[in-house]
């Protein structure tokens, strides 16, 4: 501990520059900052200061040492914090984000036990179809659907979708399967624009395969477009999570399987990482817990 201590001390005399400074800072006298340092060069035998009576400065060993202090004490209080969240008890305001329908289908249940499992918490669902910032706006948790950028949130992976085309079986019997891509213009395409408002649809591993499409019906949600699908008016495109019921139930079915992209990764991302709170933590472990087990995104 005594090390410690005397760590903490030479950092705060590196970055004040000087030890009397120091000393205010810590609230210390200066012959205990002194000793402090003295102690530290005696244990290192090497001189960490030149002292001067007009200026004190790192010595060339004293520079390498304060960034490894510097270093050293930052991953023992990041260690502090993460134990100390995981820890105590689950309590304030957790703010969660994801998109609308994912959301509302997947994260709304899960948010809803937890409130139950810990009545210390209390929650705000921010379901909205855009990229949210989690910093500027407080957001605690977030789902995000697609392959994610480099950041230094901590983000765990718990499944995948794909971007499918489909129609229920009774628009098919009447107006056919399409067998390629180029088929799709023969069809009645329903294009919902809360996701993505190019109406060029790509196919195909590599996304090469490039097919703009002429909607009939566009629509504002993907709701929308899942209900016209749903009633025979014709084919939409959409992410395979949000007709999971409605492919097990037969009120739809896919097509043009062999032309999809490669799947988009989903990931439950949180910009604490180990010095995330105990609310934080214990949200995001029963998230990632049940969203693994489905089997719609796995």
């Amino acid at each position: 501990m005594a090390r410690l201590h005397a760590m903490r001390v030479f950092v705060k005399a590196a970055e004040a520059g000087g030890f009397a400074e120091a000393a205010r800072q810590l609230n210390m006298s200066p012959p205990a900052v002194t000793r402090a340092i003295a102690m530290l060069e005696e244990t290192i035998g090497a001189r960490l200061f030149t002292r001067t009576t007009r200026l004190v400065k790192l010595t060339e060993t004293g520079e390498r040492y304060f960034e490894d202090c510097r270093r050293i004490l930052a991953d023992i209080a990041e260690a502090e914090a993460a134990a100390a969240g995981r820890h105590a008890n689950p309590s304030g305001t957790l703010t969660v984000t994801a998109s609308v329908l994912f959301g509302e289908q997947y994260i709304l249940p899960i948010l809803l036990d937890y409130l139950d499992l810990h009545p210390a918490v209390q929650a705000q669902a921010i379901f909205v179809d855009r990229v949210v910032n989690l910093v500027e706006e407080g957001i605690d948790v977030a789902v995000r659907i697609g392959h994610l950028p480099d950041s230094s949130h901590a983000a765990a992976r718990v499944g995948a979708v794909r971007r499918v085309i489909c129609a229920s079986p009774d628009y098919l019997a009447r107006h056919g399967i399409p067998q390629v891509p180029g088929d799709l213009a023969k069809h009645r395409i329903i294009a919902s624009t809360s996701a993505w408002t190019s109406l060029d649809w790509r196919f195909g591993a590599d996304g090469r395969i490039a097919v703009k499409i002429e909607p009939r019906l566009r629509t504002l949600t993907n709701r929308a477009a899942i209900d016209a699908a749903v009633a025979g008016w014709g084919l939409t495109r959409i992410l395979s999570y949000a007709i999971g019921d409605e492919l097990i139930a037969g009120r739809l079915q896919t097509v043009l399987t062999g032309y999809e992209e490669e799947p988009m990764p989903i990931h439950v991302v949180h910009p604490e990482g180990r010095r995330a709170s105990a609310t934080v933590r214990t949200f995001v472990d029963l998230a990632v817990q049940r969203l693994r087990a489905h089997r719609v995104i796995n």
